[in-house]
């Protein structure tokens, strides 16, 4: 029976992500012994998959978490995050077989800073299943895995009555500034759509969320903050539809397998992350974005500010063409 250390980190989307390794591993061996390494914070993204036995978090202690993977002899280590704290795993477990994603971050340097696209066609999905091709596991189709729980599932006295026959989710949070669109571009949209929405983000965009939901109290519900994050994905699979940014929420709503209208600002959908159902689904996402911006990507992950000062890449958002997308996609 092989045993197997499956390695993430963080964050909450790029955990989503690795799911489809989980399962198709499973697959490939059912008697195998799957664990699996993230940080404490993210634990709950992972710890209701069934596909895995063990979960071990990075906690205070460097030492004594390589310590304790040590204990358990592992046959194989799959490390999905490649980093320096990984390396140093891999390092302290050397007798163990390592397989370790290519991040590719020469070719998203130059991406970056030259503007000049040299990243495969790929999603990120299946660059992961790449890593772990040689063991015989391949792509099952299904996409991705989000498990919630009971405990988190939201009932209907959770949610305002207006909202009981349907709502469109809107993500209104992102990691860093330069991926989410700027308050006064998310006050133009929740006005145009003619359909109850609920706010979805953590405590960190509860004010913004108060002050798009002030512009129509009844037909938009502020959740940012409310709710915690097995809650949130479980509103997200109420929902008829989700608008987000490039953010882990985007992520669970494919898992969940819901038609998406992502917004792209400082990233770009060719770093292989948008959303992905599996070669299995009919369902398929648009995508919104500012093409032929001569600054776009300027980053592969964001800046709390836009660098250049103008933002073009969310200021330029044409706000009815997410709304005439909603709008076609209620059938309107």
């Amino acid at each position: 029976m092989a045993k197997f250390l499956i390695i993430r980190f963080s964050s909450i989307g790029d955990i989503v992500l690795t799911t489809p390794v989980i399962r198709c591993l499973r697959k490939q061996y059912p008697d195998a012994e799957i664990h699996f390494l993230t940080k404490q914070s993210y634990k709950s993204i992972a710890e209701h998959n069934p596909y895995i036995n063990k979960i071990h978090t990075l906690g205070d202690s460097f030492d004594l978490m390589l310590h304790e993977l040590a204990r358990e002899e592992y046959d194989y280590i799959i490390d999905l995050h490649h980093n320096l704290r990984t390396l140093r795993i891999k390092r302290f477990l050397k007798k163990v077989k390592a397989f370790s994603f290519d991040k590719l971050n020469v070719e998203k340097f130059i991406y970056t800073n030259l503007k000049i696209n040299t990243l495969p066609k790929k999603h990120i999905v299946d660059r992961n299943l790449e890593t772990v091709a040689s063991l015989g596991v391949v792509d099952d189709g299904l996409g991705l895995d989000y498990f919630i729980p009971e405990k988190d599932r939201i009932n209907n006295k959770d949610l305002p009555a207006s909202h009981m026959l349907g709502y469109i989710a809107v993500v209104i949070g992102a990691a860093l500034a330069t991926k989410k669109m700027p308050l006064h571009k998310l006050k133009e949209l929740c006005a145009s759509i003619q359909h109850p929405i609920i706010l979805l983000g953590d405590k960190n965009d509860a004010e913004e969320g108060k002050a798009i939901a002030a512009t129509d109290d009844i037909k938009i519900y502020n959740a940012c903050g409310k709710f915690n994050l097995n809650e949130s994905a479980d509103i997200l699979r109420g929902a008829k539809l989700v608008i987000s940014h490039d953010t882990g929420l985007m992520h669970i709503a494919a898992a969940l397998q819901k038609p998406i209208i992502s917004v792209w600002g400082n990233t770009v959908p060719s770093f292989g992350m948008y959303p992905y159902y599996g070669k299995l689904s009919a369902q398929h996402h648009d995508i919104v974005q500012v093409n032929k911006l001569w600054c776009r990507p300027c980053s592969k992950i964001g800046y709390k500010k836009c660098p250049r000062g103008h933002f073009k890449c969310m200021e330029n958002i044409a706000v009815n063409e997410i709304v005439n997308m909603v709008h076609h996609r209620l059938g309107r």
